[in-house]
Protein backbone atom coordinates (compact mmCIF):
# COMPACT_ATOMS: atom_id res chain seq x y z
CA UNK A 1 0.00 0.00 0.00
CA UNK A 2 2.84 2.38 0.92
CA UNK A 3 4.66 1.55 -2.31
CA UNK A 4 1.48 2.20 -4.30
CA UNK A 5 1.05 5.61 -2.61
CA UNK A 6 4.69 6.53 -3.34
CA UNK A 7 4.24 5.56 -7.01
CA UNK A 8 1.09 7.67 -7.24
CA UNK A 9 2.76 10.74 -5.66
CA UNK A 10 5.77 10.33 -7.96
CA UNK A 11 3.51 10.12 -11.01
CA UNK A 12 1.54 13.28 -10.14
CA UNK A 13 4.67 15.31 -9.35
CA UNK A 14 6.22 14.28 -12.68
CA UNK A 15 3.19 15.23 -14.78
CA UNK A 16 2.72 18.49 -12.85
CA UNK A 17 6.32 19.44 -13.68
CA UNK A 18 5.63 18.62 -17.33
CA UNK A 19 2.58 20.92 -17.23
CA UNK A 20 4.80 23.87 -16.27
CA UNK A 21 7.17 22.97 -19.09
CA UNK A 22 4.18 23.08 -21.44
CA UNK A 23 3.27 26.52 -20.08
CA UNK A 24 6.70 27.95 -20.89
CA UNK A 25 6.75 26.39 -24.38
CA UNK A 26 3.17 27.44 -25.14
CA UNK A 27 4.01 31.02 -24.15
CA UNK A 28 7.44 31.30 -25.73
CA UNK A 29 6.61 30.38 -29.34
CA UNK A 30 3.75 32.85 -29.99
CA UNK A 31 5.19 35.54 -27.69
CA UNK A 32 8.52 35.84 -29.52
CA UNK A 33 6.77 35.46 -32.90
CA UNK A 34 4.52 38.44 -32.06
CA UNK A 35 7.42 40.55 -30.70
CA UNK A 36 9.53 39.92 -33.82
CA UNK A 37 6.59 40.45 -36.20
CA UNK A 38 5.94 43.85 -34.62
CA UNK A 39 9.65 44.62 -34.99
CA UNK A 40 9.35 43.95 -38.76
CA UNK A 41 11.19 40.61 -38.95
CA UNK A 42 10.33 38.46 -41.99
CA UNK A 43 8.17 35.34 -41.47
CA UNK A 44 10.98 33.05 -42.68
CA UNK A 45 13.49 34.53 -40.16
CA UNK A 46 10.82 34.33 -37.49
CA UNK A 47 10.37 30.66 -38.33
CA UNK A 48 14.13 30.04 -38.27
CA UNK A 49 14.33 31.62 -34.80
CA UNK A 50 11.58 29.30 -33.54
CA UNK A 51 13.79 26.31 -34.37
CA UNK A 52 16.28 27.25 -31.61
CA UNK A 53 14.30 25.32 -29.00
CA UNK A 54 14.37 22.16 -31.09
CA UNK A 55 17.96 22.46 -32.24
CA UNK A 56 18.79 22.40 -28.52
CA UNK A 57 16.88 19.13 -28.19
CA UNK A 58 18.76 17.61 -31.12
CA UNK A 59 22.16 18.71 -29.84
CA UNK A 60 21.53 17.27 -26.38
CA UNK A 61 19.86 13.98 -27.39
CA UNK A 62 22.94 11.79 -28.09
CA UNK A 63 24.43 12.74 -24.70
CA UNK A 64 21.35 12.08 -22.53
CA UNK A 65 21.22 8.32 -22.09
CA UNK A 66 24.62 7.74 -20.43
CA UNK A 67 24.09 10.37 -17.66
CA UNK A 68 20.57 9.02 -17.06
CA UNK A 69 21.87 5.48 -16.55
CA UNK A 70 24.71 6.76 -14.33
CA UNK A 71 22.92 9.37 -12.17
CA UNK A 72 19.25 8.33 -12.38
CA UNK A 73 16.06 10.18 -13.26
CA UNK A 74 15.87 12.83 -10.52
CA UNK A 75 19.22 14.66 -11.12
CA UNK A 76 18.51 14.93 -14.86
CA UNK A 77 15.04 16.40 -14.23
CA UNK A 78 16.43 18.87 -11.70
CA UNK A 79 19.23 19.97 -14.05
CA UNK A 80 16.77 20.49 -16.90
CA UNK A 81 14.27 22.38 -14.75
CA UNK A 82 16.77 24.90 -13.39
CA UNK A 83 18.20 25.49 -16.89
CA UNK A 84 14.72 26.42 -18.17
CA UNK A 85 13.90 28.69 -15.19
CA UNK A 86 17.18 30.65 -15.44
CA UNK A 87 16.99 30.98 -19.24
CA UNK A 88 13.45 32.39 -19.08
CA UNK A 89 14.58 34.96 -16.49
CA UNK A 90 17.41 36.13 -18.78
CA UNK A 91 15.19 37.15 -21.76
CA UNK A 92 14.45 40.69 -20.48
CA UNK A 93 18.17 41.47 -20.06
CA UNK A 94 18.90 42.01 -23.77
CA UNK A 95 16.51 42.07 -26.73
CA UNK A 96 18.68 40.57 -29.45
CA UNK A 97 17.93 38.06 -32.22
CA UNK A 98 20.99 35.87 -31.47
CA UNK A 99 20.92 36.25 -27.68
CA UNK A 100 17.29 35.12 -27.63
CA UNK A 101 18.18 32.30 -30.04
CA UNK A 102 20.88 31.10 -27.61
CA UNK A 103 18.39 31.21 -24.73
CA UNK A 104 15.90 29.21 -26.81
CA UNK A 105 18.67 26.70 -27.43
CA UNK A 106 19.27 26.36 -23.66
CA UNK A 107 15.54 26.02 -22.98
CA UNK A 108 15.39 23.26 -25.60
CA UNK A 109 18.21 21.39 -23.84
CA UNK A 110 16.65 21.88 -20.39
CA UNK A 111 13.15 20.91 -21.54
CA UNK A 112 14.49 17.79 -23.23
CA UNK A 113 16.35 16.72 -20.08
CA UNK A 114 13.12 17.11 -18.12
CA UNK A 115 10.84 15.41 -20.66
CA UNK A 116 13.20 12.57 -21.52
CA UNK A 117 13.69 11.64 -17.86
CA UNK A 118 9.99 12.00 -16.97
CA UNK A 119 8.79 10.04 -20.04
CA UNK A 120 11.24 7.20 -19.49
CA UNK A 121 10.46 7.06 -15.77
CA UNK A 122 6.70 6.90 -16.40
CA UNK A 123 6.92 4.31 -19.20
CA UNK A 124 9.23 2.15 -17.05
CA UNK A 125 6.94 1.90 -14.00
CA UNK A 126 3.64 1.79 -15.95
CA UNK A 127 2.03 -1.60 -16.56
CA UNK A 128 1.06 -2.59 -20.11
CA UNK A 129 -2.63 -2.26 -19.23
CA UNK A 130 -2.26 1.31 -17.91
CA UNK A 131 0.51 2.64 -20.15
CA UNK A 132 -1.82 4.38 -22.59
CA UNK A 133 -3.75 5.95 -19.72
CA UNK A 134 -0.61 7.13 -17.90
CA UNK A 135 1.11 8.55 -20.97
CA UNK A 136 -2.13 10.24 -22.04
CA UNK A 137 -2.30 11.91 -18.61
CA UNK A 138 1.30 13.01 -19.18
CA UNK A 139 0.25 14.52 -22.49
CA UNK A 140 -2.92 15.93 -20.92
CA UNK A 141 -1.00 17.92 -18.31
CA UNK A 142 1.48 19.14 -20.91
CA UNK A 143 -1.58 20.22 -22.91
CA UNK A 144 -3.01 22.11 -19.92
CA UNK A 145 0.22 24.06 -19.67
CA UNK A 146 0.55 24.57 -23.41
CA UNK A 147 -3.04 25.85 -23.63
CA UNK A 148 -2.43 28.37 -20.84
CA UNK A 149 0.88 29.54 -22.33
CA UNK A 150 -0.51 31.76 -25.14
CA UNK A 151 -2.75 33.54 -22.61
CA UNK A 152 0.41 34.97 -21.03
CA UNK A 153 1.16 36.78 -24.31
CA UNK A 154 -1.48 39.37 -23.36
CA UNK A 155 0.85 40.53 -20.57
CA UNK A 156 3.09 42.24 -23.15
CA UNK A 157 0.46 45.01 -23.27
CA UNK A 158 1.49 45.78 -19.65
CA UNK A 159 5.23 45.12 -19.95
CA UNK A 160 7.17 43.13 -22.54
CA UNK A 161 9.31 41.47 -19.83
CA UNK A 162 6.38 40.37 -17.64
CA UNK A 163 5.53 37.05 -19.39
CA UNK A 164 9.16 35.90 -19.18
CA UNK A 165 9.47 36.78 -15.48
CA UNK A 166 6.18 35.12 -14.46
CA UNK A 167 6.91 31.90 -16.39
CA UNK A 168 10.39 31.75 -14.82
CA UNK A 169 8.96 32.03 -11.29
CA UNK A 170 6.34 29.33 -11.98
CA UNK A 171 9.01 27.02 -13.46
CA UNK A 172 11.19 27.50 -10.39
CA UNK A 173 8.27 26.60 -8.08
CA UNK A 174 7.59 23.37 -10.02
CA UNK A 175 11.31 22.54 -9.98
CA UNK A 176 11.22 22.64 -6.16
CA UNK A 177 8.66 19.81 -5.95
CA UNK A 178 11.01 17.38 -7.73
CA UNK A 179 13.29 17.45 -4.66
CA UNK A 180 10.57 15.47 -2.83
CA UNK A 181 11.09 12.44 -5.09
CA UNK A 182 13.35 9.49 -4.35
CA UNK A 183 15.83 8.87 -7.15
CA UNK A 184 15.51 5.79 -9.37
CA UNK A 185 17.44 4.29 -12.30
CA UNK A 186 16.40 2.80 -15.67
CA UNK A 187 16.68 -0.92 -16.31
CA UNK A 188 20.22 -1.71 -17.42
CA UNK A 189 21.19 -3.79 -20.45
CA UNK A 190 24.36 -5.69 -21.33
CA UNK A 191 25.56 -3.12 -23.86
CA UNK A 192 27.78 -0.19 -23.03
CA UNK A 193 26.19 3.04 -21.75
CA UNK A 194 28.68 5.16 -23.67
CA UNK A 195 27.99 7.68 -26.43
CA UNK A 196 28.59 4.98 -29.08
CA UNK A 197 26.40 2.49 -27.19
CA UNK A 198 23.57 5.00 -27.40
CA UNK A 199 23.86 5.08 -31.20
CA UNK A 200 23.81 1.26 -31.31
CA UNK A 201 20.54 1.31 -29.39
CA UNK A 202 19.21 4.05 -31.70
CA UNK A 203 19.70 1.62 -34.59
CA UNK A 204 17.79 -1.12 -32.74
CA UNK A 205 14.94 1.29 -31.98
CA UNK A 206 14.72 2.38 -35.63
CA UNK A 207 14.67 -1.21 -36.84
CA UNK A 208 11.94 -2.37 -34.45
CA UNK A 209 9.71 0.69 -34.09
CA UNK A 210 10.46 3.33 -36.74
CA UNK A 211 6.77 3.93 -37.43
CA UNK A 212 6.08 4.84 -33.78
CA UNK A 213 8.50 7.78 -34.19
CA UNK A 214 6.40 9.37 -36.95
CA UNK A 215 3.53 10.56 -34.68
CA UNK A 216 5.99 12.51 -32.44
CA UNK A 217 7.48 13.98 -35.64
CA UNK A 218 4.00 14.95 -36.81
CA UNK A 219 3.08 16.48 -33.47
CA UNK A 220 6.31 18.49 -33.39
CA UNK A 221 5.69 19.75 -36.94
CA UNK A 222 2.11 20.64 -36.04
CA UNK A 223 2.74 22.25 -32.65
CA UNK A 224 5.71 24.39 -33.73
CA UNK A 225 4.17 25.54 -37.01
CA UNK A 226 0.87 26.48 -35.34
CA UNK A 227 2.57 28.28 -32.44
CA UNK A 228 5.42 29.84 -34.42
CA UNK A 229 3.83 30.52 -37.84
CA UNK A 230 0.12 30.94 -37.18
CA UNK A 231 0.49 34.24 -35.23
CA UNK A 232 2.39 35.68 -38.21
CA UNK A 233 -0.18 34.28 -40.66
CA UNK A 234 -3.07 35.62 -38.57
CA UNK A 235 -1.63 39.13 -38.13
CA UNK A 236 -0.96 39.38 -41.87
CA UNK A 237 -4.50 38.17 -42.52
CA UNK A 238 -5.96 41.06 -40.53
CA UNK A 239 -6.58 39.32 -37.18
CA UNK A 240 -5.69 41.04 -33.91
CA UNK A 241 -3.59 39.62 -31.05
CA UNK A 242 -6.76 38.94 -29.05
CA UNK A 243 -8.08 36.59 -31.77
CA UNK A 244 -4.73 34.78 -31.95
CA UNK A 245 -4.76 34.34 -28.16
CA UNK A 246 -8.19 32.67 -28.44
CA UNK A 247 -7.67 30.52 -31.57
CA UNK A 248 -4.28 29.05 -30.60
CA UNK A 249 -5.40 27.67 -27.20
CA UNK A 250 -8.42 26.06 -28.96
CA UNK A 251 -6.09 23.39 -30.36
CA UNK A 252 -4.60 22.67 -26.93
CA UNK A 253 -8.04 22.69 -25.26
CA UNK A 254 -9.28 20.19 -27.86
CA UNK A 255 -6.31 17.93 -27.15
CA UNK A 256 -7.00 18.20 -23.41
CA UNK A 257 -10.62 17.13 -23.94
CA UNK A 258 -9.70 13.91 -25.76
CA UNK A 259 -6.19 13.12 -24.50
CA UNK A 260 -7.31 10.69 -21.78
CA UNK A 261 -10.20 9.08 -23.75
CA UNK A 262 -7.90 8.40 -26.71
CA UNK A 263 -5.25 6.93 -24.40
CA UNK A 264 -7.80 4.59 -22.83
CA UNK A 265 -9.19 3.67 -26.26
CA UNK A 266 -5.67 2.85 -27.45
CA UNK A 267 -5.26 0.45 -24.50
CA UNK A 268 -8.46 -1.28 -25.59
CA UNK A 269 -8.40 -1.19 -29.41
CA UNK A 270 -4.67 -0.93 -30.12
CA UNK A 271 -2.34 2.03 -30.54
CA UNK A 272 -1.94 1.60 -34.30
CA UNK A 273 -5.69 1.60 -35.00
CA UNK A 274 -6.31 4.76 -32.97
CA UNK A 275 -3.30 6.51 -34.51
CA UNK A 276 -4.52 5.78 -38.04
CA UNK A 277 -7.98 7.11 -37.20
CA UNK A 278 -6.70 10.39 -35.74
CA UNK A 279 -4.21 11.01 -38.55
CA UNK A 280 -6.80 10.80 -41.32
CA UNK A 281 -9.22 12.91 -39.25
CA UNK A 282 -6.54 15.55 -38.70
CA UNK A 283 -5.90 15.62 -42.45
CA UNK A 284 -9.57 16.50 -43.00
CA UNK A 285 -9.57 19.19 -40.27
CA UNK A 286 -6.60 21.12 -41.64
CA UNK A 287 -7.86 20.82 -45.21
CA UNK A 288 -11.07 22.46 -43.96
CA UNK A 289 -9.01 25.14 -42.15
CA UNK A 290 -7.40 26.09 -45.47
CA UNK A 291 -10.84 26.52 -46.99
CA UNK A 292 -12.07 28.62 -44.02
CA UNK A 293 -8.92 30.73 -43.61
CA UNK A 294 -10.81 34.06 -43.61
CA UNK A 295 -13.26 33.02 -40.89
CA UNK A 296 -12.15 33.46 -37.28
CA UNK A 297 -15.03 31.26 -36.10
CA UNK A 298 -14.27 28.62 -38.73
CA UNK A 299 -10.60 28.50 -37.74
CA UNK A 300 -11.55 28.32 -34.06
CA UNK A 301 -13.75 25.27 -34.74
CA UNK A 302 -11.13 23.61 -36.98
CA UNK A 303 -8.38 24.13 -34.41
CA UNK A 304 -10.54 22.74 -31.62
CA UNK A 305 -11.54 19.65 -33.63
CA UNK A 306 -7.96 19.10 -34.80
CA UNK A 307 -6.78 19.32 -31.20
CA UNK A 308 -9.33 16.70 -30.16
CA UNK A 309 -8.10 14.36 -32.88
CA UNK A 310 -4.36 14.88 -33.37
CA UNK A 311 -3.42 16.61 -30.11
CA UNK A 312 -2.65 13.21 -28.58
CA UNK A 313 -0.28 11.95 -31.28
CA UNK A 314 2.88 12.53 -29.24
CA UNK A 315 1.68 10.57 -26.20
CA UNK A 316 0.14 7.86 -28.40
CA UNK A 317 3.43 7.58 -30.30
CA UNK A 318 5.39 7.13 -27.05
CA UNK A 319 2.93 4.45 -25.87
CA UNK A 320 3.17 2.67 -29.24
CA UNK A 321 6.97 2.82 -29.06
CA UNK A 322 6.89 1.28 -25.55
CA UNK A 323 4.63 -1.52 -26.89
CA UNK A 324 7.11 -2.37 -29.63
CA UNK A 325 10.35 -2.30 -27.58
CA UNK A 326 11.80 -4.29 -24.65
CA UNK A 327 12.27 -2.31 -21.41
CA UNK A 328 16.04 -1.96 -21.73
CA UNK A 329 15.55 -0.01 -24.97
CA UNK A 330 13.00 2.43 -23.49
CA UNK A 331 15.56 5.19 -22.70
CA UNK A 332 16.85 5.08 -26.29
CA UNK A 333 13.28 4.86 -27.60
CA UNK A 334 12.20 7.92 -25.62
CA UNK A 335 15.26 9.79 -26.89
CA UNK A 336 14.36 8.88 -30.46
CA UNK A 337 10.81 10.15 -29.90
CA UNK A 338 12.34 13.43 -28.73
CA UNK A 339 14.68 13.56 -31.71
CA UNK A 340 11.88 12.98 -34.22
CA UNK A 341 9.71 15.52 -32.38
CA UNK A 342 12.60 17.98 -32.84
CA UNK A 343 12.95 17.16 -36.55
CA UNK A 344 9.26 17.93 -36.93
CA UNK A 345 9.48 21.06 -34.79
CA UNK A 346 12.41 22.42 -36.82
CA UNK A 347 10.95 21.63 -40.24
CA UNK A 348 7.44 22.87 -39.30
CA UNK A 349 8.24 26.58 -38.74
CA UNK A 350 10.73 26.62 -41.63
CA UNK A 351 8.31 25.12 -44.16
CA UNK A 352 5.34 27.05 -42.72
CA UNK A 353 7.26 30.37 -42.85
CA UNK A 354 8.27 29.76 -46.46
CA UNK A 355 4.69 28.80 -47.38
CA UNK A 356 3.34 32.03 -45.87
CA UNK A 357 6.01 34.17 -47.54
CA UNK A 358 6.11 32.69 -51.03
CA UNK A 359 2.89 30.68 -51.64
CA UNK A 360 -0.82 31.27 -51.25
CA UNK A 361 -1.51 31.75 -47.55
CA UNK A 362 -3.94 28.83 -47.26
CA UNK A 363 -1.09 26.54 -48.35
CA UNK A 364 0.18 26.86 -44.75
CA UNK A 365 -2.72 24.60 -43.66
CA UNK A 366 -2.43 22.27 -46.66
CA UNK A 367 1.24 21.56 -45.83
CA UNK A 368 0.12 20.32 -42.38
CA UNK A 369 -2.72 18.20 -43.78
CA UNK A 370 -0.41 16.55 -46.34
CA UNK A 371 2.11 15.66 -43.62
CA UNK A 372 -0.63 13.98 -41.53
CA UNK A 373 -1.83 12.01 -44.56
CA UNK A 374 1.68 10.68 -45.21
CA UNK A 375 2.00 9.45 -41.60
CA UNK A 376 -1.36 7.68 -41.95
CA UNK A 377 -0.10 5.84 -45.06
CA UNK A 378 3.07 4.71 -43.22
CA UNK A 379 1.03 3.42 -40.26
CA UNK A 380 -1.36 1.60 -42.60
CA UNK A 381 1.41 -0.39 -44.29
CA UNK A 382 3.51 -1.10 -41.15
CA UNK A 383 3.46 -4.81 -40.21
CA UNK A 384 5.50 -4.78 -36.98
CA UNK A 385 4.59 -6.91 -33.97
CA UNK A 386 4.29 -5.75 -30.35
CA UNK A 387 7.19 -6.79 -28.12
CA UNK A 388 4.67 -8.09 -25.55
CA UNK A 389 3.14 -10.33 -28.21
CA UNK A 390 6.59 -11.60 -29.15
CA UNK A 391 7.37 -12.45 -25.52
CA UNK A 392 4.03 -14.16 -24.89
CA UNK A 393 4.38 -16.26 -28.05
CA UNK A 394 7.77 -17.66 -26.99
CA UNK A 395 7.67 -21.33 -25.79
Amino acid sequence: MKKQLHTSIRFWILISTVAISGLSQGMLLPLIAIIFEKAGLSSSLNGIHATGLYIGILLASPFMEAPLRKFGYKPIILSGGITVAISLALFPLWKSFWFWFALRLLIGIGDHMLHFSAQTWITSFSSNERRGRNISLYGLFFGFGFAAGPLLTKLITINESLPFIISSIISLAAWGTVWLLKNDFPEQDLQTSSFFGTFQRFGQVLKASWVSLLPPFGYGFLEASLSGNFPVYALRNGMDIGSVAIILPAFAIGSIAFQLPLGILSDRFGRKNILMAVMVSGFLCFTAAGMLQNSTTGLLICFFLAGMLVGSTFSLGISYMADLLPKQLLPAGNLMCGIFFSFGSISGPLIGGLAIQFLKRESFFYVISLMLLMIFICLFFFQGKNHQEQVSSCP
